[in-house]
């Protein structure tokens, strides 16, 4: 444990870096997959259980948590970590993605955002310095600037001009946090598909001098190379001793290649959204549970998997209680979803330490290429 904010390389191979975040409340071992805790919960799971699954770090959403239960009531009840019996790591993001997407009605301008609450239509004024206030709150340890994410295709003069604000609004954002002493505030390298405005942000971000950056304004829709490439053009403009997350990302493939282009920090809601909707993550690709070549098959998900709901469960039950709507279904595939990302992390880093990334890749994906199970 330390008590600043720190981060080091510890190997690398090729541009694949092993290495960790060190803070008060505990170690990230990165390359790093945070689990979305949206609301103070990752959906269908016990905290304890995420734990572990691997989880070093959970992220938790500035947009919801402000909404309900609040950040100052939060804050009474003792932070969000407190509140939901995490006691290690978690990273807030902003709220701008989600104001963005999910409010009905909403005004930007140079002063922030006012929006529509989804839930209730009432109007919520949202500013970088609000937004760095909200996070502080609920005390998390990582804080993201608030920026504009555009979806993506865009047209360029929108993209610059919401690139450019979103810089402003990094300053901004830099002053609101101040010195806080274990805590950090990433940067958000904006510019949508344009290399060009992608390059120009992150030179000015870095200049900020920031704890980390992050990459966002991908995973929204592009194609998978067109994230790539941006990721190429970024990385080499930010520094290579502070932390990069690629915000919303993303499947097991594009973690792999990610991890190949040096990212150390991911966050998707993939596995848990997938794992309600009956779709597992398997070291032999995906398999869709509600399938009814399933229904009579009592294999487990994966007799090798050292997760009890993948190992221990069989095809038919997981398939009946999804097709049933029982609660349990959903938990389980969570369960098993979340470990698998955690278990490729826990590769990751094995092979970036070995000298063996490019290897693991192939393997990978190789397994992922066999598929599941025959019917039987």
């Amino acid at each position: 444990m330390h008590s600043e904010f720190k981060f080091q390389v510890l190997t690398t191979d090729g541009e694949a870096r092993r290495g960790e975040v060190s803070m008060p409340r505990g170690v990230i071992r990165t390359p790093a997959f945070m689990p979305v805790g949206t609301v103070g919960t990752v959906k269908a799971m016990y905290l304890d259980q995420v734990r572990e699954t691997g989880a070093d770090i959970i992220l938790g959403n500035t947009y919801h948590l402000m909404l309900r239960p609040g950040p100052e009531r939060v804050a009474r009840l003792g932070g969000l970590h407190e509140l939901i019996r995490w006691p290690h790591p978690i990273l807030t993001d902003s709220g701008g993605f989600q104001v963005m997407s999910l409010s009905g009605l909403r005004k930007l301008d140079e002063k922030g955002v006012t929006f529509k609450s989804h839930l209730d239509g009432q109007l919520h004024f949202m500013s970088p310095e609000r937004s760095i206030e909200i996070q502080g709150l609920l005390d998390s340890d990582i804080q993201m600037q608030l920026d504009e994410c555009l979806a993506l295709p865009a047209e360029r003069k929108e993209i610059e001009r919401a690139m450019e604000m979103s810089v402003r609004w990094a300053e901004r954002c830099k002053v609101a946090f101040g010195n806080q002493p274990g805590k950090a505030m990433f940067g958000i390298v904006q510019g949508g598909d344009q290399p060009d405005l992608r390059v120009r942000s992150a030179e000015m971000l870095r200049a900020l001098d920031l704890k980390g950056y992050a990459i966002g304004g991908l995973a929204v829709g592009e194609p998978q190379h067109v994230m790539l490439e941006m990721i190429e053009t970024v990385n080499p403009h930010l520094p290579t001793e502070k932390p990069r997350y690629l915000m919303g990302v993303g499947t097991p493939d594009d973690i792999l290649k990610s991890v190949a282009r040096g990212i150390d920090m991911f966050d998707c809601v993939m596995p848990t959204r997938s794992g309600r909707h009956g779709l597992a993550f398997t070291r032999r690709g995906k398999v869709n549970i509600r399938n009814a070549r399933h229904a009579e098959d009592m294999r487990p998900l994966d007799e090798e998997s050292t997760c009890p709901a993948a190992r221990d469960y069989s095809r038919a039950y997981l398939h009946h209680l999804v097709r049933s709507n029982e609660a349990l279904g959903g938990m389980l595939l969570t369960w098993n979803n979340l470990h698998y990302y955690q278990e490729l992390m826990s590769g990751i880093r094995k092979a970036i330490e070995e000298g063996r990334y490019a290897d693991f890749m192939a393997e990978t994906q190789e397994n992922w290429q066999r598929g599941d199970l025959p019917a039987l």
